[in-house]
């Protein structure tokens, strides 16, 4: 099954894995490995334009949701 998830508001459209690979950029750019993300959770606020993550229960971020 091909799944897509997008995120509307404010006239703005952006999808689930653009967000994704923002994060493994910031996390590749810190020293890290792809292979060592286990988990990754994406919490969406767009009334603040953020999204909010956690890699692994350990690391936690924030991203611009829409450029």
């Amino acid at each position: 099954m091909k799944t897509a998830f997008y995120v509307e508001s404010y006239g703005r459209q952006v999808e689930e894995k653009t967000l994704i690979a923002k994060i493994k950029e910031l996390w590749v750019a810190d020293g890290n490995k792809i292979k060592d993300i286990k988990e990754l959770n994406l919490y969406v606020k767009p009334e603040e334009n953020a999204c909010y993550y956690t890699i692994n229960e350990e690391v936690s971020g924030r991203i611009n949701l829409f450029d």
